[in-house]
């Protein structure tokens, strides 16, 4: 019984110990928000991004007044970028730039927040939710900060998720065309030209407009859309299919075509796309 005693004794000493060490350990870091700081970039560099968030978080509840908290909820949304924690990158950034409206870092900030989305886009056979979320805080970006390091890559990578927003559009309307849904598939590829008028899928939507349209013996849409693809892209292999499918039937390009109402409209915007893209 004495041994038993002596025994929890002596458990009960050794817990108390390492309370006391644990209380010591906290207590020399309370107070040192520098340290803090630095222990969470050194958790960084070591790439132990999952320490360093719990550091700076540490940082931020004992010192939520600090500059040094705003520094910690900065690299907490990077060490969530770069342990690939997407969602909470999002969440963390949001947080940030809803607390620190008119901090000089946000567009970084953004562009964590759009890369989060970005490194998650998937080819166009599944869901793009990411890549409109991509796109549109690529753009949020480039329109509140354009003179920002980030706006150039910004602009880059929405050239990118416009393609490839329309490239999900492209692949559903050749769905619906294979399956002679025509009316579906015309809507499709008319939203590509309509929205997607910087995309390389352009020229074949204007092809497969055509296309459709003579499948369904709408023939004055079908020349009007072959119109708008050989004056934008007259040298392009789609305007040349889609001359071939007007010559088999005898028909000619219309030449008044910038008077007539949707085609006149598309005829205009993409004329100017295409002499921003050449100039």
């Amino acid at each position: 019984m004495f041994m038993k005693l002596l025994n929890a004794v002596a458990i009960a000493a050794i817990l108390g110990l390492t309370a006391c060490s644990t209380t010591t350990e906290n207590k020399e870091i309370v107070g040192e928000v520098e340290t803090l700081y630095n222990q969470g970039m050194d958790f960084v560099e070591e790439g132990s991004y999952g320490e360093a968030i719990n550091t700076f978080e540490e940082l931020e509840r004992q010192h939520p007044y600090s500059g040094w908290a705003t520094r910690a909820q900065m690299m907490v949304v990077y060490a969530y970028y770069k342990r690939e924690n997407y969602d909470e990158t999002v969440v963390t950034a949001d947080r940030f730039i809803g607390a620190h409206p008119g901090h000089k870092d946000l567009p970084y900030m953004f562009y964590l927040k759009a890369m989060a989305s970005y490194n998650r886009i998937s080819d166009v056979r599944r869901d793009q939710q990411f890549t409109e979320q991509a796109y549109e805080t690529f753009t949020e970006l480039t329109e509140r900060y354009p003179d920002s390091e980030y706006a150039k890559d910004a602009k880059l990578k929405i050239t990118l998720c416009r393609d490839h927003l329309a490239g999900k559009e492209m692949m559903i309307g050749r769905y619906y065309q294979r399956n002679k849904r025509y009316m579906a598939a015309i809507n499709r590829f008319r939203n590509v030209v309509e929205q997607y008028q910087r995309t390389s899928q352009t020229p074949e939507a204007l092809y497969r407009l055509t296309e459709s349209y003579l499948t369904i013996g709408i023939e004055d849409e079908a020349t009007q859309s072959a119109a708008v693809l050989g004056h934008n892209f007259p040298h392009s292999d789609w305007y040349a299919m889609a001359y071939d499918l007007l010559s088999e039937r005898n028909l000619k390009l219309p030449t008044d075509i910038e008077n007539s109402s949707w085609f006149g409209r598309v005829w205009q915007g993409i004329t100017e796309t295409v002499n921003e893209q050449n100039n």
